[in-house]
């Protein structure tokens, strides 16, 4: 940033120097040899501010400065600040790769606290599948668990039920607006090589011949990868993500990349708005939007869905899905978009808890191109036991909105299965302040779209929408950013401290404390369905516009609601015994959405 008085001898132009010659007759001094460098001497650059600027950005921070601490700020900013934006804007440019992670990374493990088991241990459902379903309806609601067996048994084709899906796929995918690109040729050559594998007595495990659909963040070779968003709607990438690749060596069978916010935000892309298969008349939530909508309808067997502050947990718990956000660093996400560097995580969205662990176990795993993914240990059994388990939950959060008496009675259901509630409180501070990170990574992830314009093409322009929200954050403070890092170590270490007592959490899906503190300190979540609720207006991932109001309901509409548990870093097993117990003894899964 500073640069040496020899240098800024060097490279002031020769009309300043020959004004400071004129003025004080003699020839500038050499520089004396051994000077230091020092802050405030590089060549002023950038526009001229004035004392005035500072007042009007100071409201911006929130800062307040004497008279005379406005004159000196504005008199030497043009040498000593605006020389860092030369990577930006002067003649130096420096282009920063999309693939070019920071070179600090959040690491969600704080010394001393247990990472996870320390062993693998991974168990298939032993229980019996029973005969095929006579309807291609029952197939396609099946969850993988029992589709996988059939297949391994031979009594259906990964052909057929590819077929089947793709079928579904087309039908429904006009009322739904979930699906982005088909990849039918890919997908009945994956499905006949399947089969053939499969007869030939080379069975790859559960997701073998298995359909699934990608959110179409994830790179896939020779297709189109549009990030839902319509400066990328052309874009056609050369390699596979790490995710796609692994599901390609499970021998699972890619039919759809599906919808995302555009730019992973809510459920709006430039195809329209993807709906919720349960209440068509509003959106499916985002931004996992597509696997949500595609899930719930039985469009897919399973999906894969990304979350960076709750976009697996709001489409599961909308839609009536099971979605496994995993722990910070257990995922490689190389391929796949980067919203922020420091929180994107990749993660199942299914039909029953088991298919969330069996996706996991197939998807895990560090790759070279992702420096925040770790090797982590994976250990489920779903016939462990659960009686004994603590469930930490917050009594306040219990009786306020967005609670309702589906929490309430998940927390009673906790008790019949056997594990025991236990009551657990944070601080009552301001977790929203941890934004700040998420703005600043994602406005640095888009800044060449920002910069060029390129984000005025997005569908949606309204102030709660990316385009408006990344130029805003050019304005945020540098300062601010590292104390809301500081500030997100020491809600990390809340965490550990509740974690010392409890097993798991069991929290209201869409309590706002906890979907944004758990986000930045990395901790897993298994958002379930729990029962159903009655709802007398459509719901919006969009802040209220008055000019477009929501639509009503009367009678109210019933619609599924789902309760969350959270894990210990890397302990997504035990949400899986938990999560399977509940969903047992909540016996609400099978319910399908009326009309697919």
């Amino acid at each position: 940033m500073s640069k040496s008085r020899r240098e800024f001898l060097a490279h002031t132009s020769l009309a300043v120097l020959g004004a400071a010659v004129a003025a004080q007759g003699q020839q500038p001094a050499e520089p004396t040899p051994g000077a230091p460098p020092a802050f405030g001497t590089a060549p002023p650059v950038g526009p001229e501010v004035s004392p005035e600027t500072f007042v009007q950005a100071g409201k911006l921070v929130e800062i307040e400065l004497t008279k005379e601490q406005l004159a000196e700020a504005a008199g030497n900013w043009r040498s000593a600040m605006a020389p860092v934006y030369e990577r930006r804007v002067g003649p130096r440019k420096t282009e920063l790769e999309s693939t070019l992670a920071p070179a600090t990374r959040w690491n969600p493990m704080l010394p001393g606290v247990k990472a996870g088991p320390a062993s693998d241990e991974f168990v298939r459902s032993k229980a019996d599948v029973g005969p095929l379903p006579q309807s291609d309806e029952d197939i396609a609601f099946a969850p993988v668990w029992k589709l996988s067996r059939w297949i391994e048994q031979r009594k259906l084709t990964s052909e057929r039920l590819t077929g089947l899906y793709l079928a579904r796929l087309e039908k429904f995918n006009p009322k739904l607006h979930c699906v982005i690109t088909l990849t039918t040729e890919l997908a009945m050559q994956q499905a006949k090589n399947a089969d053939r594998e499969i007869a030939a007595g080379k069975y790859r495990g559960p997701l073998h011949g298995i359909p699934w659909g990608a959110k179409d963040l994830l790179d896939t070779n020779g297709i189109a990868t549009t990030y839902g968003a319509e400066p990328f709607r052309n874009r056609v990438p050369k390699e596979d993500a790490v995710v796609v690749k692994r599901l390609h060596e499970a021998g699972a069978v890619l039919v759809a990349k599906l919808s995302l916010g555009a730019l992973a935000l809510n459920d709006i892309w430039f195809g329209g708005q993807t709906v919720n298969p349960w209440l068509p008349e509003e959106g499916s939530s985002g931004s996992s939007a597509g696997p949500g909508a595609a899930t719930a309808a039985g469009l897919v067997g399973f999906s894969i869905g990304s979350e960076t502050g709750g976009s697996i947990v709001s489409p599961s718990m909308r839609c009536g899905v099971t979605g496994l956000r995993p722990t910070f660093g257990r995922v490689a996400r190389t391929g796949a978009m980067t919203l922020c560097w420091s929180l994107d995580k990749l993660g199942p969205m299914t039909r029953s808890v088991e298919d969330t662990l069996l996706v996991l176990h197939a998807i895990s795993g560090p790759d070279a191109g992702d420096v925040s993914s770790v090797p982590s240990h994976l250990e489920f059994n779903p016939e462990g036991k659960v009686e004994g388990l603590r469930v930490g939950y917050f009594p306040a959060w219990m009786k306020q909105d967005p609670a309702t008496d589906v929490d309430r009675a998940a927390l009673e259901t906790v008790k019949k299965v056997g594990m025991v509630p236990v009551e657990v409180s944070l601080p009552d501070w301001n977790y929203d302040c941890l934004d700040i990170i998420l703005f600043a990574e994602g406005a640095a992830a888009f800044e060449e779209l920002t910069l060029s314009g390129g984000l005025d093409q997005l569908k949606m322009q309204v102030p709660d929408a990316w385009p408006n929200t990344f130029r805003q954050s050019r304005f945020l403070s540098a300062v601010d950013f590292v104390q809301a890092d500081r500030m997100r170590r020491k809600v990390a270490m809340e965490m550990a401290r509740i974690f010392s007592d409890v097993d798991l959490l069991l929290v209201p899906s869409l309590r706002d404390e906890m979907l944004t503190l758990t986000n930045f300190t990395g901790h897993p979540s298994l958002t379930l369905r729990a029962g159903f609720v009655q709802v007398s207006e459509a719901r919006s991932d969009w802040a209220p516009d008055p000019k477009n109001p929501l639509p009503k309901f009367s009678p109210p509409r019933r619609v599924p609601h789902g309760v969350t548990l959270i894990g210990r870093l890397f302990d997504e097993g035990t949400l899986g015994r938990a999560g399977l117990a509940l969903e047992k003894s909540f016996g609400v899964v099978g319910e399908r959405p009326p009309g697919f």
